[in-house]
């Protein structure tokens, strides 16, 4: 640090040279990246995932501030190699106290581009479950069913199983009825199948299927198995819900309650 401040008072002309480049190309890079930014936007032949954009945006910007830097400090006659050994002292410091931080930002670069998700898709993560709302260079944010804003930092992302519910464009749902163990099977296959044929949204292709699923210990378990489109997931599950209590009450199907049969030995 004595060496560099003492070529400072030495070199005093060379020192305003380097502030002059200093000035120069920070305004240089001020101007260059708003003109490539708007070049970018108005690009029909460059499409690129706003998210990865900012992000190499920003990425270009600091690398081209990095230069500018040490090439006024070359034009000031400051050793480079002095430089770049204090930031690099400094780094480690920086970096010991900032490893979670350091941590998110490689996850958030892995993120971008392995693209195990991406923004707009309803992803579900350990218990989290929500809509990706952005993906940041430290965290993400998911909005959750109920409006709730999360911001998960992307170290975890990386580091746990992620269910993307969104990737396939299509999502398969079970919904399972209870009848009592009297009922005509036929019958309740039959009622289930003109459930399934009357429900719309209802994707024909992978056909949907009505199965015994199993035998409970008060009632026969049947399940309806259909896919349909994302958007339409949730209006599918619930009505399938709603107008299959009808129809098996309107066929005579009875759905039991839990019941114990309790026999006295004398």
């Amino acid at each position: 640090m004595e060496e560099i401040l003492t070529m400072l008072k030495a070199n005093g002309l060379k020192v305003a040279a380097g502030l002059a480049v200093l000035i120069i190309g920070l305004i240089l890079i001020h101007f260059a990246t708003k003109w490539a930014r708007r070049r970018l936007e108005k690009s029909d032949r460059i499409r690129m995932e706003p998210t990865l954009k900012s992000f190499l945006q920003n990425l270009i910007r600091i690398v081209l501030y990095i230069l500018v830097i040490l090439t006024a400090v070359h034009v000031m006659g400051i050793p480079v190699t002095s430089v770049v050994a204090l930031v690099a002292s400094a780094g480690v410091a920086v970096s010991l106290a900032m490893q979670g931080a350091l941590g998110n930002l490689v996850g958030g670069v892995m993120l971008l581009m392995l693209k195990p998700i991406a923004v707009g898709e309803y992803v579900k993560v350990n218990d989290l479950e929500g809509t990706v709302q952005g993906i940041g260079a430290f965290y993400t944010d998911i909005l959750t069913f109920d409006g709730k804003h999360i911001s998960m930092p992307n170290s975890n992302l990386t580091n746990t199983p992620i269910t993307n519910f969104s990737r396939e464009g299509r999502r398969r749902l079970e919904v399972t009825f209870s009848v009592s163990y009297d009922s005509d099977m036929r019958e309740v296959f039959r009622v289930l199948q003109g459930l399934v044929d009357a429900t719309p949204d209802i994707l024909s292709d992978p056909a949907p299927a009505v199965h015994l699923k199993e035998y409970a210990a008060s009632s026969m378990n049947y399940v309806i198995r259909a896919w349909a489109t994302n958007e339409h997931y949730w209006d599918v599950y619930f009505a399938l819900l709603e107008n299959g209590k009808q129809a098996l009450d309107a066929a005579g199907i009875r759905i039991p309650y839990n019941q114990m049969d309790v026999h006295m030995v004398p």
